[in-house]
């Protein structure tokens, strides 16, 4: 049986080294990644922002990208907190952390322009309405800390996924409903008795989920057979060259939408299928999301990290997670320099003290 602090540590390991790995081809083709590389199975140096002239620069081997730079603040806050958080708390730690000049290196030009709203004092609940892009993957890819804190209740995790998510886009967003199934699928799959079955079972659970007060979403099957015919694509493949190719059938072009290859539907569903197909090995996981071409960093960061709290760490290769240790360190945009045990360990305090509120509540309200 896997413990609970090593599926912490499986989750956060697995979602920065598929991040990491999966930068060095984001939006490139299959056939492009198997002529340049073979088989993608390294951590590789690579720049983002080709537009940014002046904040253009070759990343180390191992560098997470602007995912993780999301993923940390959520991480500490809940650290900080030591208890689940809401919106205001992740834009307490924007407010502090963040410097719009480093944080060009790291993050997408929407992440600076929202904290620019929240410096001029709008309520971090309504920032997410201030954005033009509405259902792109950005809450569910970085939001493994808020699965992590809320482990075995996969109800929490996905409420909290919807309040913290209204900082990134609008509170109708059906991306939000990706995050939100996301989420519950990481807690179910801390259970001391999760299979890959329960864990896809409570993510397929979860597609319905309408928000913390029952909100009413447009188009809310959707989410529900868009799971499910991935999940069906994933059970019936061969080889994973099979299963890859009828995704790429199903998603291409979106060169016309801004992140047109970054859609919630598209990498959560693709994710939550390699999760199912390679059985919640961490390492093949990674291995499988990055030749996957399209948005193979986000592919990597949900499949690798949804394994991992599954499975923990020990498929994932030592010199991996050290190398991306190393580059964390020397990064000098990062907003967090927590290494990956620090983080995970972080994180697996404020659960316990979580539990430990609970306890004590449970047990001064059981004579009442």
């Amino acid at each position: 049986m896997v413990s609970l602090s090593e599926k912490f540590a499986g989750c956060i390991a697995a979602s920065w080294v598929g991040s990491a790995m999966g930068a060095a081809v984001e939006g490139w083709s299959p056939e492009r990644i198997e002529q340049t590389h073979g088989h993608l199975d390294r951590l590789l140096p690579y720049c983002h922002y080709a537009g940014r002239t002046e904040t253009r620069w070759e990343r180390p081997p191992g560098t997470t990208e602007d995912g993780i730079e999301r993923q940390r603040l959520l991480a500490t806050a809940i650290i900080e907190k030591q208890d689940r958080i809401l919106a205001r708390d992740l834009v307490a730690v924007w407010l502090r952390d963040l410097d719009p000049a480093r944080s060009a290196y790291k993050q997408e030009d929407y992440d600076r322009a929202l904290l620019e709203f929240a410096r001029a004092g709008a309520p971090p609940e309504l920032l997410g309405s201030m954005r033009g892009v509405v259902d792109n993957v950005g809450p569910a890819r970085a939001s493994h800390s808020i699965g992590l804190i809320n482990a075995g209740d996969p109800r929490s995790a996905a409420d909290d996924a919807y309040e913290f998510g209204q900082v990134y886009l609008t509170r109708t967003s059906v991306a939000l409903r990706w995050a939100a199934l996301y989420c519950a699928a990481i807690a179910a799959a801390c259970r001391p008795e999760a299979t890959v079955e329960s864990v896809v079972r409570t993510a397929q659970e979860f597609a319905d989920y309408r928000g913390a007060q029952g909100q009413v979403f447009s188009s809310y099957d959707r989410v529900a057979k868009e799971l499910d015919r991935a999940l069906e694509i994933a059970g019936r493949s061969q080889d994973v060259g099979a299963m890859r190719d009828e995704f790429c059938r199903i998603y291409t072009g979106g060169s016309y939408i801004v992140y047109g290859g970054s859609q919630a539907n598209e990498v959560v569903a693709k994710g939550i299928a390699v999760f199912a197909f390679t059985r919640g090995n961490p390492k093949d996981a990674i291995l499988t999301a990055v030749n996957f071409g399209r948005d193979t960093d986000c592919l990597a960061a949900i499949a690798g990290g949804l394994a991992g709290a599954l499975s923990g760490t020990e498929s994932l290769p030592p010199d991996w997670l050290k190398q991306v240790d190393e580059a964390t360190q020397q990064d000098p945009y990062t907003n967090c320099r927590r290494t990956i045990a620090d983080t995970a360990e972080g994180l697996y305090g404020a659960f316990r003290a979580r539990l430990a509120k609970l306890a004590d509540y449970v047990d001064t309200m059981s004579d009442a």
